[in-house]
């Protein structure tokens, strides 16, 4: 036994689990470990626990049911990369959407389970867009599931809504000169309730929740205050995209994984030129009063966000998000150069790693590999900021393939829905 592993032993009887790991850690040896399969770890799983357990108890196994309801741009699709990598690690079963509905559960219909491809089911771990359902998701996702979500500031979410939707929701290609602040002015003029993707023009999250987005608080208080119950009877963490890294903390917490199983690339992130670099503070007022479901929902759960880091302690919590960033920038540079940059889709030559884009006016960024790579490290970086559409065809293909399914057409469902977003033709690449 090496000296080091038999002078740790005889300290256990003197000092706390805690302090054996600040040992531990500072043992170079131990700095770099491997993860399962292919996947490199360039994280030491032993980090200090900043945030420890608010009583003592022992180690809990990590959790392996999950269900995220991906919200519209809300960061969503970072976290979905992060469920889609740990369960291809650990060999779990990924619900993926049906053929007919492309790679959302036919949103914006309601969920069903019968939208779910049959290569996919049982699932432990599902994060592709949908419309919430409780019981249809009750009646697809296993006993124990833990169920999380995201949320984003509204008039930030809106400004990312009506940029990223615009050549296809009606109520924005109504606009003249695709003006957020002349939508803004008069939402009214260009709005229709029920119109085919109105839902991206309103109360976007409170429709994702499953909640009806043509609610106002200010006219029914007590529906607001009900949609929160509904929510908070069924998510164990709201996340919030604006402390993107301090949620990570508490989910990676909520769930028993290491930190290592949280880090991401950023994915799905629009360039410069096809956003606002600051929202003004009148039209952010405005976006806040159009879409005030929204912003009741957004408000509430930022306090209890905020309730619950402090329950685990902020300035551990901050430490350890401060720590995640630190790793995340070592992991970016491991794959991607020294100075890892987001590039146009025309300049990505992987083209595994070409993000999808919505229109010619919106540029979508994305990660490429330097060339040369190969390996298993080479295969960890690209699925580290390979966008949605990839990871979820690879996916089903290798789910296919694990559950013996021959390739086939694939039946058609009884009244398909609306082809949705991203069965739309996609212009010139790098446009």
């Amino acid at each position: 036994m090496p000296p080091i592993l038999q002078r740790l032993q005889q300290a256990t009887k003197m000092i706390s689990r805690r302090k054996i790991l600040l040992l531990v850690l500072g043992c170079s040896t131990l700095s770099l470990l491997i993860h399962q399969g292919a996947q490199l770890s360039w994280y030491p799983k032993l980090f200090p626990l900043s945030c420890p357990p608010l009583r003592d108890s022992p180690p809990r196994p990590k959790h392996m049911t999950v269900a995220f309801l991906k919200t519209h741009k809300t960061a969503g699709t970072t976290v979905q990369n992060i469920l889609f990598r740990f369960a291809e690690r650990h060999n779990l079963t990924v619900a993926l959407p049906h053929p007919s509905c492309e790679h959302q559960f036919c949103y914006p219909r309601n969920f069903s389970a019968h939208f779910v491809h049959p290569a996919t089911r049982p699932p432990h771990v599902l994060a592709s867009h949908l419309r919430f359902d409780r019981a249809e998701l009750a009646r697809l996702m296993p006993p124990g599931t833990v169920y999380v979500t995201i949320l984003r500031e509204p008039a930030a979410m809106f400004e990312s809504l009506f940029s990223y939707y615009n050549q296809y929701c009606p109520a924005f290609r109504r606009v003249p000169n695709a003006s957020l602040e002349a939508f803004l002015r008069a939402p009214e003029a260009y709005y229709r309730a029920g119109e085919h993707f109105a839902m991206f023009a309103h109360n976007t999250l409170a429709y994702d929740l499953g909640g009806d987005n043509e609610r106002s608080p200010r006219d029914d208080a007590a529906y607001l205050a009900g949609l929160i119950r509904q929510v908070e009877e069924v998510f164990s963490l709201v996340m919030i995209a604006e402390y993107f890294d301090e949620s990570l903390v508490l989910l990676r917490r909520l769930l028993a994984w290491d930190l290592d199983d949280v880090l991401y690339a950023k994915l799905n992130a629009r360039a410069a030129s096809s956003r606002l670099a600051a929202i003004p503070a009148a039209l952010a007022r405005a976006a806040r009063a159009w879409n005030a479901l929204d912003a009741g929902l957004y408000d509430h759960f930022n306090a209890t966000f905020w309730r619950r880091v402090a329950r685990a302690g902020r300035a551990c919590v901050e430490r350890e998000a401060r720590e995640l960033r630190e790793a995340r920038e070592r992991l970016l540079r491991r794959c991607f150069g020294d100075e890892p940059v987001l590039r146009p889709a025309a300049q990505i030559r992987t083209k595994q790693l070409q993000p999808w884009q919505p229109s010619r006016k919106v540029d979508i960024m994305g990660y490429d590999l330097p060339s040369g790579g190969a390996g298993p490290a080479t295969e960890a970086c690209l699925k580290l900021a390979m966008p949605e559409v990839q990871y979820s065809n690879y996916l089903l293909r290798k789910q296919k393939r694990r559950g013996g399914v021959r390739a086939r057409p694939e039946p058609v469902l009884d009244n398909p829905p609306p082809r949705p977003i991203r069965a739309l033709p996609r212009g010139p690449q790098g446009h």
